[in-house]
């Protein structure tokens, strides 16, 4: 009887059993698929439409190296256009666009090339609803870059950075995943040997960039670690070939202002050891039709020549009713001037030309570096030396681009001077040593020491406050030792400004002065042969003392 129950209640809990495991073990299964969806990483391929955004008909996607670019490329007839602002701000800003004439200008270092734009995407230059494109080969022919092509969408993936490139190599196959996470989907598999642009490394992944346009994350063990490479390049343009002296430079300024003011070169150098480039004020914008005036002399030169001096005739733009701007955005205007300037060198004979624009408004700075490229291709045909004088650096006057100045020019000069100036609001140093040194290291990110040349002052500013006033006086190097001894004042050397400075009291005003003299001089000059620079230029003869030139000399060294 009891056997019989328990095998009645036995067949009673089987079920139950069965049903508790199939739960248990369904359970389990779920928690399998879970960790399975967990930790397996996912092969969904991102949209890319989505990744890159979509392109409406006849655009295509650009990528920059490591960014997708906001701006389109459009296509025609198989050809690829880039939007001409996109190359001249990342790829190649010497394709100038000549409003007036409706052409793109391309100055190499030998000639000036012209190319006409077309209403229709059948040229190298297409005008399509006022913007300007430049066909993708005609970038190419200029510009050293590798181009990929990709579709859906359609893209152009462009790599232009080849020098100190942070790279990895790929150690074996591995996804390219838009987010770090093995979650996240795919974008593009690198293959084992592919070399990766190194963007960021993060605890367990790093952003990279493929050759190819995909900007995204690796796993930090499928790569190998970072490392600076650069890339061999078979890609050849004409080099500029620069005109440079053998010896240091040692320029000095001579302002004329007359055709009559040159017949006195002799009394003017007559004290004068050491200099072996003169720059006469000769030249100067007469108005917006690049129509120039001269008072450039033969006996002069033949003078200068006599006493071992190059000649540099200098041209400027302080002609306050004409335009820089509007002068130098045209091309009849800028070969005006060029063509004068030829022809001045010519009849007088130059050794070469120095351009003093000062003040460039911002907007001026493209049309001033065509210029500089139009009129350095003219220069190097006659042999002659082509300087330019430029501020000390500052955010406000980066359009003056001297990266590419030094490229297209023999010469930058930095106009180490007006630290303080006519309407500063205190009183100051015109050249303390501290402001002139950071000029140099800061013009140098940008230009090669050997074609750098660093202007100094032969003038100081005498101070005078009055009430609250302040008014300035430029004074030379004798007239300002000449205001010390006729009020029995000792100046005292300051060392955190590299000068000897004095102040004092006279008839209800306060007096201050920052000298420049044998001692402040010396000091500016060592910084040539401290930063390797290829030499001096002084502002201005007249203004110095006799003996200075020994100090100059001796420092240059």
């Amino acid at each position: 009887m009891k056997k019989n129950i328990k095998k009645q209640m036995k067949k009673q809990y089987m079920p139950a059993v069965i049903v508790a495991g199939l739960i248990l073990l369904l359970a389990a299964a779920g928690i399998g698929v879970h960790v399975i969806r967990k930790y397996i990483p996912t092969k969904e391929r991102m949209d890319l439409n989505e990744y890159y955004g979509q392109t409406a008909e006849g655009e295509a996607v650009i990528v920059l190296g490591t960014n997708i670019m906001e701006e389109r490329a459009i296509t025609s007839n198989g050809q690829i256009y880039l939007p001409l602002k996109l190359v001249n701000t990342y790829l190649n800003q010497r394709y100038y666009w000549d409003s007036g004439n409706q052409q793109i200008l391309y100055s190499t270092p030998s000639e000036l090339q012209k190319y006409p734009a077309s209403p229709n995407g059948d040229s190298d230059v297409w005008m399509k609803d006022e913007a300007v494109y430049l066909n993708l080969a005609f970038v190419q022919r200029y510009t050293d870059m590798d181009v990929y092509m990709g579709e859906a969408p359609a893209r152009i993936i462009i790599q232009n950075q080849f020098q100190d490139v942070n790279t990895a190599s790929v150690q074996k196959d591995t996804y390219v995943r838009y987010r770090g996470g093995i979650k996240s989907p795919v974008l593009t598999q690198a293959k084992k040997g592919d070399t990766l642009i190194y963007l960021e490394e993060y605890e367990e992944w790093v952003k990279a960039a493929t050759m190819d346009g995909y900007i995204g994350f690796v796993k930090k063990g499928d790569i190998s670690s970072a490392e600076v490479k650069n890339f061999e390049r078979d890609f050849k343009m004409e080099e500029y070939q620069y005109l440079s002296m053998e010896d240091p430079v040692n320029l000095s300024w001579h302002q004329v202002t007359s055709p009559e003011a040159n017949a006195y070169f002799a009394d003017a150098t007559a004290n004068v050891s050491g200099v072996n480039v003169i720059s006469p004020t000769w030249f100067y914008l007469a108005d917006t039709d690049g129509n120039i005036a001269d008072i450039s002399s033969v006996e002069y030169v033949q003078q200068a020549h006599d006493r071992g001096m190059k000649v540099w005739g200098l041209i400027d733009n302080f002609t306050a009713d004409v335009s820089t701007t509007e002068t130098l955005s045209q091309l009849a205007s800028r070969q005006n001037i060029i063509s004068q300037l030829m022809a001045a060198a010519e009849n007088t004979g130059l050794d070469g030309i120095n351009v003093d624009f000062e003040t460039l408004s911002e907007d001026a700075g493209p049309h001033f570096l065509e210029f500089l490229r139009e009129l350095s291709i003219e220069c190097h045909k006659k042999n002659l030396v082509l300087s330019v004088d430029n501020p000390v650096p500052e955010d406000f006057t980066s359009h003056y681009d001297r990266e590419e100045q030094g490229k297209v020019v023999d010469y930058v000069i930095i106009m180490g001077y007006d630290e303080h100036y006519v309407g500063s609001e205190e009183p100051g140093s015109v050249a303390s040593l501290p402001w002139v040194e950071k000029g140099v290291t800061d013009t140098l990110a940008e230009v090669p020491a050997e074609r750098t040349i660093l202007a100094i002052p032969f003038y100081t500013r005498l101070w005078k406050t009055t009430g609250g006033a302040l008014t300035s006086e430029a004074i030379g190097m004798d007239q300002a030792q000449k205001v010390l001894s006729e009020n029995k004042v000792q100046a005292i050397w300051d060392g955190s400004v590299g000068q000897n400075r004095a102040s004092f009291e006279k008839e209800g005003s306060s007096y201050d002065i920052w000298l420049e003299d044998a001692q402040s001089i010396a000091e500016k000059v060592k910084l040539i042969p401290k930063y390797g620079l290829a030499g001096v230029a002084q502002w201005k003869l007249g203004f110095e003392n006799s003996s200075i030139w020994k100090v100059i000399s001796d420092n240059l060294k």
